[in-house]
């Protein structure tokens, strides 16, 4: 075992982020304890178990950070701070919408970090299963596929690696209550990455347009999966998923409309919130949930 000591610049509230973790039953949280336990993938069925515990405050923000071993640490501690955007200061993005008319939840909110998902081929997969589905359920259907085909460590899940999934069939998935087509989409992602045809890693190069043009290719795959991904498997900071209904939902309630708003209307709402729209969208979903 090894640890570190890291201090980020406020406002951070980890108490926040692990309440939204907690709602995902594979997240091992330990709100009590201030902790979350992260999945590292190292490929196939092979990876290690980092603890992450908040030590400081919304205002002064500091972890701990507790290693397996002290191999390749500088590189699993970035990979930590990418997840949490502790790179990321929220000072410039929390006085833009103090400007705007978002202040209301941004105020209630403050410190709500965009975090991403533990592992970019977990992220696509966990954005198709979702897909037109309540939350509820959609967490439910992603944690029988996880246990059932996917792998366990000192009380955290990995999701199966992509040449496993590839390697199902639409009959074992259905058992497990996807649709047909949920199932052809999934097999198909773990097809695609596990021969190399879609490299998730070489996405991070790219821009948003590009990404987006890449991933829409892709049976199953439409716009609001890949905006998903480039928010919670990117951290892509000027995001707005105009179809997302909680969104819509969270723009109603806010501004006390009486049906949802246009098209039009959420281009109109969202003109000042660039460029931060990512954390737009984030705020929304908070003040709903």
């Amino acid at each position: 075992m090894a640890s570190r000591n890291v201090k980020v610049e406020g406002p951070y509230d980890f108490d926040r982020v692990l309440d939204r973790l907690a709602l995902d039953p594979l997240n091992a949280v330990d709100q009590e304890n201030r902790s979350v336990k992260v999945p590292y993938y190292h490929g196939g069925e092979n990876g290690e178990v980092i603890e992450i515990q908040a030590t400081g405050t919304t205002d002064e923000p500091e972890f701990m950070i507790t290693f397996e071993n002290e191999e390749n640490m500088e590189a699993k501690q970035n990979r930590i701070s990418d997840i949490f955007q502790w790179q990321t200061g929220l000072h410039d993005m929390h006085a833009h919408f103090l400007e705007t008319d978002l202040k209301p939840i941004f105020e209630e909110h403050i410190g709500t970090p965009l975090v991403l998902e533990f592992d970019p081929f977990a992220t696509i997969v966990k954005s198709i299963i979702h897909q037109q589905l309540n939350l509820k359920f959609a967490f439910t259907l992603t944690h029988r596929f996880v246990t059932t085909y996917g792998w366990e460590k000192d009380g955290v899940w990995f999701y199966p690696s992509p040449e496993k999934v590839a390697g199902l069939t639409v009959e074992e998935l259905r058992g497990l209550q996807f649709s047909q087509r949920k199932a052809e989409y999934v097999i198909g992602i773990g097809e695609k990455v596990s021969s190399g045809e879609l490299d998730l890693n070489q996405l991070a190069e790219q821009t948003d347009e590009e990404v987006i043009k890449e991933l829409t290719k892709i049976r199953g795959i439409g716009p609001w999966t890949a905006q998903s991904f480039l928010l919670f498997g990117l951290g892509r900071p000027n995001l707005f998923p105009k179809a997302d209904i909680g969104i819509q939902n969270a723009i109603k309630q806010l501004f006390q409309m009486e049906q949802k708003p246009t098209m039009d209307e959420l281009d109109e709402f969202s003109a000042a919130w660039h460029p931060y729209l990512s954390y737009a969208s984030l705020y929304l979903w908070r003040s709903i949930e």
